[in-house]
């Protein structure tokens, strides 16, 4: 059993900005997130880690009580215009490249994980859904919105920044685990 002082130790070496290690029962669950994903995402009903396709918000809440604990961190990234919403969605792949290997460092230790990030996924230039299944169950992650996480709340009980200005720009992620 890997103890979170070697979760630590192991998630130093990559450019964590801050991070928190939280249960599961302490994260705030709101239907009124998921009005937001409705409204302004256009990924909203067309991607496997966006709802509807994640389930209803209870459904997501008892997906993540599943879990004993929360690794719950952040990167931070520089853009020239915090408006450009392109340039900032390009920034993400560094995140979500550290999210992978530290979930993948998690396995690897025997825990079961469950991996939430900040934005829906994009492993591939289309998604297959509703037609097609998934083509990549393993790697998707869902965004965190998605399963209506209060993030700010989160951010704040953990005492962690959520802005920092209109030249950073913060990204999230959260992985559930437990043994085995």
């Amino acid at each position: 059993m890997v103890t979170k002082e070697e979760i630590e130790a192991f998630i130093t070496q990559f450019p964590i900005y801050q991070y928190a290690f939280v249960k599961p029962e302490d994260i705030d669950f709101n239907e009124r997130v998921r009005a937001i994903c409705k409204k302004e995402c256009p990924r909203y009903g067309n991607s496997w880690s966006c709802p509807p396709a994640v389930g209803k918000v209870e459904r997501c809440r008892e997906r993540c009580y599943e879990y004993e604990d929360v690794l719950f961190f952040s990167s931070v990234t520089e853009v020239k215009d915090f408006t450009d919403m392109e340039e900032n969605l390009k920034t993400k792949k560094e995140h979500e490249k550290m999210t992978k290997i530290i979930e993948d460092y998690l396995r690897g230790q025997g825990l079961l994980v469950y991996t939430l990030s900040s934005d829906s996924c994009s492993i591939c230039s289309k998604c297959g859904f509703p037609k097609e299944h998934c083509r990549h169950p393993e790697q998707m992650h869902p965004c965190i919105e998605s399963h209506g996480i209060v993030v700010a709340n989160l951010v704040e009980r953990c005492n962690m920044d959520y802005y920092m200005g209109e030249r950073l720009l913060l990204w999230y992620s959260m992985i559930f685990f437990k043994n085995t």
